[in-house]
């Protein structure tokens, strides 16, 4: 018998033919599908734990930095950090909000986390530029004007504020439109424009006006140095003054472009 010919071959092959198979998900693939998921279950359950209910990250430490005059002690008293807690969980903007509150003396405060059970203070303590007499004590300002501390002793190389306004004639009209807060910021605002030399000699700032600030030397020496303005001016032209007239006892730059001495 004779075999199907080309054209019955290619008809068979045509009905054999037909849409390409969809390949499905068989089980194999589901159960990864699941095993990945417990396993992520797991992994985050195990993280939270770790963070919030185990001992291995808890706070048992807190170190502090940077001091000058405050004691770490005092430092970590008025930070109040939650020792025993979770490390996570310690709102470290609460904590610099008890540091600045009950510690004036701090200008800067960071707070960091050490893991796994640290927590570390770092402060910057304001320096004092000026003293001002409050009975037996002198209270610290500092190069803002902020009024931060009381001691019982004057720090060593800073100069006293004499704030001493004139309540009456241009004087007292100077006070009533700046105040007293404005007068203070000057007096720092002169302190901080003073040559190293005289700022080293300087014993008291002397405020009356805005306009009118005068200084107190070491030796009996004053300067006459007016407002706070063109401290750069007056520091220059001072400088220059007391090398022409070392033997001078009184010094005026409160119009930097005339400076005068006298005295001897």
């Amino acid at each position: 018998m004779a075999g199907p010919t080309t054209a019955e071959r290619g008809e068979r092959q045509q009905e054999s033919s037909g849409p390409p198979r969809t390949r499905r998900f068989g089980p194999p693939r589901l159960r990864t599908i699941i095993i990945l998921a417990v396993t992520l279950v797991l992994v985050a359950g195990l993280t939270v734990w770790l963070l919030y209910g185990s001992n291995w990250t808890r706070v048992e430490r807190v170190s502090v930095s940077g001091t000058r005059v405050l004691t770490p002690a005092q430092v970590r008293e008025a930070a109040d950090v939650p020792v025993g807690d979770p490390l996570i969980s310690v709102d470290t903007e609460a904590i610099e909000a008890r540091l600045r509150a009950r510690l004036p003396r701090i200008d800067e405060v960071g707070v960091e986390r050490s893991w796994p059970h640290g927590i570390g203070l770092k402060v910057t303590e304001r320096t004092p530029v000026l003293i001002v007499q409050k009975g037996r004590n002198f209270v610290e300002v500092d190069e803002e004007g902020v009024r931060f501390a009381t001691v019982s002793r004057a720090p060593k190389g800073v100069p006293e504020l004499e704030l001493k306004p004139a309540r009456s004639g241009s004087a007292g009209a100077s006070l009533r439109r700046f105040g007293e807060d404005r007068l203070v910021r000057e007096a720092v605002r002169v302190a901080g424009r003073l040559p190293g030399a005289v700022a080293r000699d300087a014993r008291v700032v002397k405020v009356r006006s805005y306009d009118d600030i005068s200084l107190e030397l070491s030796g009996g020496r004053t300067v006459a140095w007016g407002s706070g303005e063109y401290g750069e001016r007056k520091a220059r032209a001072l400088t220059a003054l007391m090398k022409a007239t070392p033997d001078a006892r009184h010094f005026d730059v409160s119009v930097p472009t005339a400076p005068a001495s006298s005295g001897s």
